[in-house]
This record gives structure tokens, sequence and C-alpha cells, in this order.
């Protein structure tokens, strides 16, 4: 069957999925862009200012602020919006996206007062459907620039997951697949934390043992977590868990690791 993706979201991640799609022989992919001059200039300039500059969107990709356009002949959604802002803007957008078409999700995170995980939300805003949360050490960066980088395609649907596989695989992006979903959303927030405090650790000067320390340590934290809340133990210790905890932690394109090293200098949050 040929893939034809509406993705929700217009920022690095929602364009280096796009070009991985491209890169897979997605028939088309259409991507979604809250603002309107915006989603212009990048269709005009095939260039995704200022979030992924330098590389080249490509020419199976359109970029809208028309989330019919978007969506409309879409047999699989993708969301690449942070947590949050996901609740808020899907909302307005549920009547336009299309009925039953299942969602993949890259998004990251826990929202804050009722704690669901990315893919819960997306089936309270937008309606029953089949879910697969997409996740791993997967810098877009990176992934943009077809670095090689593998990831997990997490789903209660088993065939689901195995079609997300298909539409995502290229040379250079493996993707494995599960059905430990808990475990993979939980595991790709909760090593946010880590990432915060491994960078206080550089911001201080701790060294590479403390660092070291405190990301095994930290593992072990997110897991027993994750069991807690009804996750396989093993999905920890993948990419999930140990992969996107190590990149998070040393990357210098680790937003929240960064944050941790301005925090360990003395700045404030704000």
């Amino acid at each position: 069957m040929s893939t034809r993706v509406g993705i929700l979201g217009s920022g690095a991640m929602a364009t280096a999925c796009a070009v991985v799609l491209s890169d897979a022989g997605a028939e088309s992919v259409h991507v979604w862009d809250h603002d309107a001059d915006h989603a212009e200039a990048v269709q005009r300039t095939r260039v995704n200012e200022p979030f992924l500059p330098g590389v080249t969107v490509p020419d199976v990709v359109t970029v809208t602020h028309d989330v019919a356009e978007a969506t409309g002949d879409a047999n699989l959604l993708l969301v690449a919006i942070p947590t949050k802002f996901l609740r808020v803007a899907l909302g307005p957008l549920a009547k336009d996206v299309p009925a039953g078409v299942p969602v993949v999700s890259v998004v990251k995170g826990i929202e804050n007062d009722t704690f669901l995980r990315p893919t819960e939300i997306v089936v309270e805003m937008l309606g029953p459907r089949e879910t697969v949360a997409l996740c791993g050490p997967s810098h877009a960066e990176e992934v943009a620039r077809r670095m090689p980088c593998s990831v997990v395609a997490a789903s209660a649907d088993v065939e689901l997951a195995e079609r997300v596989q298909q539409a995502f695989s290229t040379d250079r992006f493996r993707v494995y697949t599960n059905n430990d979903v808990v475990g993979v959303e939980l595991a790709g927030a909760l090593k946010n934390v880590i990432a915060i405090a491994a960078g206080i650790c550089d911001g201080l000067g701790f060294g590479d043992n403390a660092k070291a320390a405190l990301m095994a340590r930290g593992l072990v934290e997110m897991t027993r977590f994750g069991v807690a809340h009804g996750a396989d133990a093993e999905t920890f210790s993948g990419l999930t868990g140990l992969g996107d905890l190590i990149t998070t932690c040393v990357s210098p394109h680790g937003r929240n690791r960064a944050v941790g090293e301005r925090l360990g200098r003395g700045e404030s949050l704000a």
C-alpha cells in the first residue's frame, strides 16, 4: 500500500520525518504549519528556517497552513508538536482531521496536570484511532542530514507497528517494533529529567565519573518508575531507554542537557 502522510507540526522533527518518509518512498507528504507566512516561506524556499537551516525539504513534501489539505487524503498521520502545546494545538484541528486514520507520535513528554502520555492526548483530542509511538535516539539535526539512526515503533497493534516500520525504513533509518507503548513513551519523557541533571553535572564541572554514575543510577530510577506504571523493564535497556538517555545526556543538540549546564553555571531557569 502506498503511503500518504499528513504531518501535524512544522518544527525540526516534523521536517526530519518528512525527509525520512521521502527517502523511504512515500507517495506524498503534507506538513501542516500553524503559521501561514512560515508555511508559504518553507514551501517556496524549500528550507525550514530557523528550525532546520541547511536542510533541503524534498520535492515530494508540501507545506501548508490548511489542515484539511494536509490530512485530507492521508492514510497515516504523524504528530510532531511539543507536549506542552499538544492539547491546545490539536483541539481546533480535530474537526478537519479524518476520523480513524492511524497516528504516529514522535512527541516526547508527559502532560502537566493530567500526566497523560502523548498518544493518550492524541486519542482524547482527535477521537478513537490506533496510535504508534516512534521514539529513540533521534536528534532531528542528524536525522534530517541522513546520518545513521535507529528508533522503535511501539503499538498495541503489531501489524500497524510493522506498517510504520516499513513506511519509515531506509538504509540509514532503522526501525524496530514492540508493543510496550507505555514503556517507550515514559522512557522518552523521563530521560529528559536525567539529562537536565547531567547538564548540571557539566555546568558544575563534576567530571565524567559523576555524570556516568548519574546516568547509570538514573536509568535504574527510570526503569523502576516505568515498571510501576505497567511498562516492561527490558524497554529501558533498549533504544528508547538507554539509547535515548545517552544521546540526550551527551549531545550538543540536547536542549535539556544544555539547560542543566546553564543552571549548573549559576543562571536562573528564566
